[in-house]
C-alpha cells in the first residue's frame, strides 16, 4: 500500500530531543539477510527539556528484544519508531534487532552492494540500522565492534582491537547518527600516509575491488592536496590517526563525507587515462576536496536540524569551488560553476520546486539535497565574502571553529560570528537564506557632463508560498571601460539594499561601457537594454575573464535567438567575433573553448519563454546545430590549425594545461568534423590512448551518423569495465538524433548489461535522456512516456534515485499545450500508483500542482 499521508515538518516546531546521549556502543554480526545489531546506549535526560518522551527512531526492523538497565521491556512499535517509559535519572538502553542488507534495495542503511556491506545514513538512513535518536543534534561517541567472515571491517574513528573474522573501531569525536558508517568485505587497499602541519601521522587507505588497485593513485594525491590546502588556508588539520575511503558501486549519491570512512560512489574516486576522461579527473579531485572538507564543516560542527543543510553544504561546496581554483583556473572554475548554477538552480527558482536555501518545512528531507541548498548556497558564501572581504572572512571562521566547534548549529550562528568580527548588521543579508526565487537587476544608464549614473531596480518573482519579496543585500562587482578598452574605473564592489538604487561616476571624458557583475558577484539576472555592438566589444575586450565570456554567450543567444524567432541568419558580428577569440593566443585553450561553446538549448528555452514564447524544442536544436555547422565553415581554415597545435605530447598527465589544450582540441574537433563527416575524429579515435580522445572522438563519429564500427569496438574493449560502460550507454542517448533518442533509450533498457538496480547505470540512461532537451521533449511524448515507465519500475526498489529523476517534468508548464497535456498526463500517472513512495509523492506533487 501506498505510505501514509505525508507529514509536513516545520521549521518552527523544532524541539531539541529530550536526552543526551552519552556514548554508543554498536555490535555488528554480519549476515546477508540476517545481521543482528545489538546496541547499547548511554542516555542522561536533560532537566530543562520540554520534550520528555523517549522516542527513538526506527523503520524496518525486526526487534528480538529491548532493556532499560538490564530489565527487560515491552516497548510501543509503529513504523517510524519506539516509545517507551524512561527513567528520570541516567541510564542504559539495549537492543537487538535483524535486517536484511542484501534486500536493501533503497541504498539507505546497510545494504550490499556487489558481496560489499556498506551504509549510506545521510540524511536518515540510521534508523534503517537500530533504533536511535536520528536526528541531527544528537551527537555522542561510538564504538563499534564489526563481526563476519570478511578480510576487511571498517567504521568511523580510529582502529581498536581486531582478531580473526572481527574489528573494534572507536570514534573520540561526538557525531550525530547519519555520519555513521560501515564497510565490510573483500577489499584491498591502496596505501599512503599524510604528516599533518603539528607533526601528526596519518594513514591513508583507498579501499577497492581486485581489479581497481590501478586506478586509485590519482584519488589520494588528490586528498592529500586536499588535506594541506585546508591546513594552509583555513587551518584546519585532520583529528583522527586514519582516513580511510572506499568505492562503492551501488550508491545513491557521490560520496558520503561519514567521519574517518568516507564512502564513494565508484565513478566519484577511480580514474585512470585509459578508462577516465579529462571531466572525470577533475570531478574526482573536487568530490574527493569536498567529502574531505567537511570533517570540520559538517562533522566537528554539524547542522542543528535538517533545514540547516545549507550550513555545511553551501559552506563546503564553496570550500571545494576555492580549492579548485587554487589548483587549476579560477575563471575556468568561475564560469563552470555559473553555467551549472543558471542551468539547475535558476530552474529550481523559476518552477515548482522552488524553496529557499534554508527552507522552512518540508516533507521529505531527501529531495532539498538541491542545486538551491548546495551551489546557491555556496553564492550566498561567496556573497558575503565578497561583502565583508578576506580579512574579516578569515577572521569569522576562524571563530565560527572556535565558538561552535563540536556542536550542531544553525544559520544564525554562522551568521552571528560575521556579525560579532565585523560589527555589521546582516539582517536583510539574511534574506538570501530565507527567501526563495533569483533576483531579477535591472539597469538603466545615463551620461550626462562627464557624470555617469547607473540605477540599479531589483524584484524577485513569486515563488510558491513566497508571494511578496523584500529587497537584498546584492554585492555588485562592477568596471568601466573606455572606448579603446581600458579600464577608466577598475573593479569596484557597489552594495546594493535597496529596492532601487544608483551609484554616479563624476568626471569622465566620455560615456564607458559598463562591466556589470564581473565575475557574477550575485546570482541574479541582469536586465539591460544593450545591443550586439556593445556585446561584441566587451566580448572581444573586456579585462574581467568571466564578463568576458559573458558577452560572448549574450551574443550567442541574441543570434540563437534571432534564428529561431524570424529565420535570420547567423550574426557576422558574432561569427568573426568567435573566430577571433579562437586565434587569440593570449588566452588560455581552455577559455578559448569554454567561449566557443554555445547557450544550451535548455538556457534558449527560458529565455524564449520569459520574452512571452512558447518555445519548439525542435526548432531550437535545429537552430544550434545550424550554427555550429556555420561556425565550422566560417573557420574552416582555422580549425585544422588550432586542433594540431593543442596536441599534447608525451604521456597523459590531467595537469591543467594539458586538460585546456585537449578541451579545444576537441572543441576544434567536433565543428571540423561537421564538415570533413568524421574522417579526422576516426584517426582520433583509432590511435587514441586515453580516454579523453577516445570519448570525443566516438562522439563526433555518433553525431555523423559514422559511428556503428566505432561502437561495437567500444563495446568490446570496455564491456567487463561498469564505469566506462556507464559512458557506453549515455553517449548513444546523448548523440542521438531526436526523433531517435528515446528509442535508442528504450533499446538500451533491454540490453543485457542495463541494470535498474543500479543509479550509475539508470542514470547514464533515462538521466541521458531527461538531459536531451529535443530528444525528452519530442512531439510524439515518447520521451516522457518512456521516463515515466521506468519511474514506475524504480520507485519501490529506490524512491531517493526516483524523485530526484522527477525532476525532469518540472518545467512542463513553459511548452505548448499539447506537451504540457502529455507531461501532466505522465506525472498523474505515476502519482496513482498505489504503492508510490513518500519521496517521488512529494516531488510530483509540487510538480503537479504548482
Amino acid at each position: 500500500m501506498r505510505d501514509a499521508a505525508p507529514q509536513t515538518i516545520y521549521l518552527d516546531d523544532y524541539t531539541p530531543f529530550g536526552f543526551k546521549v552519552d556514548e554508543v556502543n554498536l555490535t555488528f554480526k554480519l549476515a546477508p539477510t540476517a545481521t543482528r545489531v545489538i546496541s547499547r546506549i548511554r542516555f542522561s535526560p536533560l532537566p530543562e527539556a520540554t520534550n520528555k518522551m523517549f522516542f527513538l527512531h526506527g523503520e524496518q526492523l525486526d526487534l528480538k528484544w529491548a532493556k532499560i538497565n538490564g530489565t527487560a521491556i515491552n516497548p510501543t512499535i509503529t513504523p517510524e519508531g519506539l516509545t517507551a517509559d524512561a527513567p528520570t535519572e541516567p541510564f542504559t538502553f539495549e537492543a537487538e534487532v535483524e535486517i536484511s542488507p542484501q534486500t536493501n534495495t533503497a541504498l539507505e542503511g546497510l545494504y550490499m552492494s556487489s558481496g560489499m556491506y556498506c551504509t549510506q545514513c545521510e540524511a536518515e538512513g540510521f534508523r534503517k540500522i537500530t533504533y536511535y535518536p536520528d536526528r541531527p543534534d544528537v551527537m555522542s561517541t561510538f564504538t563499534v565492534r564489526v563481526e563476519g567472515p570478511h578480510p576487511v571491517l571498517l567504521s568511523n574513528g580510529n582502529p581498536g582491537t581486531s582478531g580473526e573474522n572481527f574489528a573494534q573501531w572507536h570514534d573520540p569525536w561526538p557525531k550525530p547518527a547519519y555520519l555513521f558508517a560501515l564497510v565490510a568485505g573483500e577489499l584491498i587497499a591502496h596505501p599512503d600516509r599524510f604528516t599533518t602541519m603539528s607533526g601528526k601521522d596519518v594513514e591513508l587507505n583507498i579501499y577497492v575491488r581486485k581489479g581497481d588497485e590501478d586506478k586509485c593513485a590519482f584519488g589520494m594525491e588528490a586528498l592529500k592536496k586536499s588535506m594541506i590546502w585546508d591546513e594552509k588556508v583555513y587551518g584546519r588539520e585532520y583529528d583522527l590517526d586514519i582516513f580511510n575511503i572506499v568505492a562503492v558501486d551501488d550508491f545513491n549519491m557521490g560520496a558520503m563525507e561519514n567521519k574517518g570512512l568516507n564512502v564513494f560512489n565508484s565513478s566519484c574516486v577511480l580514474a585512470s587515462p585509459e578508462t577516465s576522461t579529462d571531466d572525470n579527473f577533475e570531478r574526482i579531485e573536487a568530490i574527493i576536496a569536498h567529502e574531505y572538507f567537511h570533517n570540520w564543516t559538517g562533522n566537528r560542527i554539524t547542522c542543528r536540524d535538517w533545514f540547516q543543510l545549507c550550513l555545511k553544504e553551501g559552506l563546503t561546496v564553496y570550500r571545494d569551488s576555492q580549492f579548485t581554483s587554487d589548483m587549476r583556473s579560477a575563471s575556468v572554475k568561475r564560469i563552470h560553476d555559473v553555467i551549472d548554477l543558471r542551468g539547475r538552480q535558476f530552474a529550481e527558482d523559476r518552477g515548482p520546486l522552488a524553496h529557499a536555501v534554508r527552507p522552512d518545512n518540508f516533507v521529505e528531507i531527501n529531495n532539498f539535497y538541491t542545486a538551491t541548498v548546495y551551489e546557491k548556497g555556496a553564492e550566498v558564501i561567496g556573497m558575503l565574502k565578497l561583502l565583508v572581504g578576506d580579512k574579516a572572512y578569515a577572521k569569522a571562521l576562524d571563530l565560527y571553529f572556535t565558538r561552535h566547534d563540536g556542536q550542531a548549529c544553525t544559520i544564525e550562528g554562522w551568521l552571528q560570528v560575521f556579525e560579532d568580527v565585523t560589527g555589521r548588521n546582516l539582517k536583510r543579508f539574511k534574506r538570501w537564506y530565507t527567501s526563495a526565487g533569483t533576483p531579477h537587476l535591472h539597469v538603466k544608464e545615463s551620461y550626462k557632463n562627464g557624470r555617469y549614473k547607473l540605477t540599479f531596480r531589483q524584484e524577485t518573482p513569486p515563488t510558491p508560498g513566497q508571494p511578496q519579496k523584500k529587497p537584498r543585500v546584492i554585492p555588485i562587482a562592477i568596471g568601466l571601460l573606455g572606448e579603446d578598452g581600458s579600464e577608466v574605473v577598475s573593479t569596484q564592489v557597489l552594495e546594493m539594499n535597496k529596492r532601487q538604487q544608483a551609484f554616479k561616476w563624476e568626471g569622465l571624458s566620455a560615456k564607458p561601457t559598463p562591466s556589470i557583475l564581473r565575475g557574477f558577484s550575485a546570482p541574479v539576472i541582469l536586465e539591460r537594454d544593450t545591443n550586439d555592438e556593445e556585446r561584441a566589444f566587451l566580448f572581444a575586450r573586456d579585462t574581467d575573464p568571466f564578463n568576458r565570456w559573458e558577452a560572448g554567450r549574450e551574443l550567442a543567444k541574441s543570434t540563437l535567438l534571432a534564428m529561431i524567432k524570424n529565420g535570420s541568419p547567423p550574426s557576422a558580428g558574432y561569427l568573426n567575433g568567435v573566430h577571433t577569440v579562437l586565434r587569440d593566443e593570449t588566452l588560455d585553450p581552455d577559455t578559448r573553448a569554454l567561449m566557443l561553446s554555445l547557450p544550451s538549448q535548455s538556457e534558449l528555452t527560458q529565455a524564449l519563454a520569459d520574452a512571452g514564447q512558447t518555445p519548439d524544442p525542435q526548432a531550437i536544436h535545429d537552430a544550434s546545430q545550424t550554427l555550429k555547422l556555420t561556425l565550422a565553415q566560417h573557420m574552416q581554415n582555422t580549425l585544422p590549425r588550432i586542433y594540431a597545435a593543442c596536441q599534447v605530447a608525451g604521456p597523459y598527465s590531467p595537469d591543467p594545461v594539458s586538460i585546456g589544450k585537449r578541451a579545444l582540441a576537441i572543441t576544434a574537433l567536433s565543428l571540423g568534423s561537421r564538415l570533413d563527416g568524421g574522417k579526422a575524429a576516426q584517426v582520433q579515435y583509432d590511435s587514441a590512448d586515453n580516454m579523453t580522445l577516445q570519448m570525443s572522438a566516438l562522439s563526433c563519429l555518433l553525431r555523423e551518423n559514422v559511428g556503428t564500427a566505432a561502437l561495437n569496438a567500444f563495446y568490446a574493449q570496455w564491456k567487463d569495465n561498469r564505469l566506462v560502460m556507464d559512458k557506453w550507454f549515455g553517449l548513444q542517448v546523448a548523440c542521438a538524433a531526436p526523433e531517435d533518442a528515446a528509442d535508442v533509450a528504450a533499446k538500451l533498457t533491454q540490453h543485457s548489461d542495463f541494470d535498474l538496480k543500479n543509479p550509475n547505470r539508470f542514470r547514464a540512461t533515462l538521466g541521458a535522456l531527461a538531459a536531451h532537451h529535443a530528444g525528452f521533449h519530442h512531439i510524439s511524448g515518447k520521451g516522457y512516456t518512456l521516463l515515466a515507465d521506468w519511474l514506475i519500475k524504480l520507485d519501490p526498489l529506490n524512491p531517493q534515485t526516483t524523485a530526484r529523476m522527477c525532476s525532469a517534468f518540472q518545467t512542463w508548464k513553459r511548452y505548448d499545450p499539447a506537451r504540457q497535456a502529455m507531461m501532466k498526463t505522465e506525472v498523474e500517472r505515476i502519482l496513482a500508483q498505489p504503492t508510490l513512495s513518500r519521496d517521488t509523492s512529494e516531488m510530483l506533487t509540487r510538480i503537479r500542482d504548482a
